[in-house]
């Protein structure tokens, strides 16, 4: 079963939260016999990381403008005409944008599956015209997709209210329990103390709501905690030139910059509180990582981040910075006991079990293939 993957700027070790699903998703499913080829942007990648393969997975490295609003439908209509030309048997779709091009395969008689990741329309950093194409993306890879995958149930249930289409499967991002870094090499380097700040990992974009916490740590008189930020822009834009502006005026706030692997994790290990202060998601992989290293987590009130049910305090409404300034302040001195820590475990081990996931999504993969390889058989009986 050949699969290509569209949709994606690729992986390992790029910033994004589709770019952290399809590296832990991928594997799992190119294990369990599935020839996988992702189609990557290739400026993302430094020459000498350019992987031919990575744990079973095929890389094809393509050109796409450094232009926002151009970046994902040139580059998708790139790697639709290599889609067409390698006759997969199945074309993975992700996001709205890139699902514009998402009829072109069933034009050619290709299988597709459509994940839907978040609402990017409602994304402020985008135009007028770009959300009317993202919409449009929208639509037509609900419409025309053979299978359609929702991370959410928050968005799943926006969608079915839209009356697009009825059959859409809920398979969400998934997160395993890691184990603590001991290292703590990154934290000296920026004079970071144990359980002494407040950390968010997350793109410089207003509908991440960085700003926000920014300005709510600066409302604090004189907090005990230095506030740490770890990411950067995908695209340097006023917002993120802001962000950067404001924060480098308070020494107690830290930039980072993009963090993976094991540098990432110290900073999730050693926090004393995570903050996702969000517009906007899908559903965050970032706080299913701070779930995964047992963080006192504080979080938006939006649909999606309520769908991890955490208690009613770890909540303010989006965009109301004194709510959001005077919650971290009590939620880093309350902390987290250890009946929370457990019952965010268990959580994760029975909803967001990435081996569950890629079972899931293998048996999709799997029946479309079955229904494709039926229909030549008959077509060739009857010929």
């Amino acid at each position: 079963m050949n699969v290509i993957v569209l949709g994606t700027r690729g992986f390992p070790n790029i910033q994004g939260g589709l770019e952290k699903h399809s590296e832990k998703l991928y594997p799992l499913l190119a294990a369990m016999g599935v020839n996988i080829t992702v189609i990557c942007r290739k400026n993302y990648f430094k020459k000498a990381d350019r992987l031919k393969q990575w744990h079973g997975i095929r890389f094809i490295y393509l050109w796409s403008p450094k232009q926002q609003s151009l970046e994902t439908v040139v580059h998708t209509f790139l790697a639709c005409l290599i889609a067409i030309w390698k006759r997969p048997d199945i074309a993975h779709f992700h996001n709205m944008g890139p699902a514009l091009f998402l009829p072109l395969m069933k034009i050619f008689g290709i299988k597709t599956v459509f994940t839907y990741h978040s609402i990017n329309y409602l994304h402020n950093k985008w135009s007028l015209s770009a959300k009317i194409a993202l919409r449009a993306g929208e639509y037509l890879g609900i419409r025309y997709a053979n299978k359609v995958i929702i991370v959410s149930n928050a968005t799943r249930q926006y969608l079915l209210d839209k009356k697009i289409r009825k059959d859409l499967i809920y398979i969400p991002n998934g997160k395993e329990i890691p184990k603590a870094v001991k290292d703590t090499g990154l934290l000296n380097k920026f004079n970071l103390k144990k359980r002494k700040y407040v950390f968010t990992a997350t793109r410089f974009s207003a509908e991440k709501g960085v700003l926000d916490l920014i300005d709510a740590y600066n409302m604090l008189d004189n907090p005990k905690f230095k506030l740490v930020i770890a990411g950067q822009a995908d695209f340097t834009t006023n917002y993120s030139r802001k962000v950067i502006k404001i924060a480098s005026g308070n020494p107690n706030i830290v930039l980072t910059g993009f963090r993976t692997g094991d540098e990432l994790g110290q900073l999730y290990s050693n926090a004393g509180l995570f903050v996702l202060p969000s517009y906007s998601e899908g559903m965050s992989i970032s706080m299913l990582e701070a779930i995964s290293y047992s963080l006192p987590i504080c979080a938006s009130n939006i649909p999606q981040n309520r769908e991890f049910m955490l208690p009613d305090y770890r909540y303010f409404p989006p965009g109301s910075i004194p709510v959001l300034s005077e919650k971290l302040s009590e939620l880093f001195k309350k902390g987290i006991g250890w009946k929370e820590k457990k019952a965010m475990h268990r959580m994760l081990e029975e909803n967001y079990n990435w081996e569950n996931i890629a079972k899931t999504t293998y048996d999709i993969y799997n029946d479309l293939h079955d229904h494709s390889s039926t229909k030549k058989q008959i077509s060739g009986f009857r010929k």
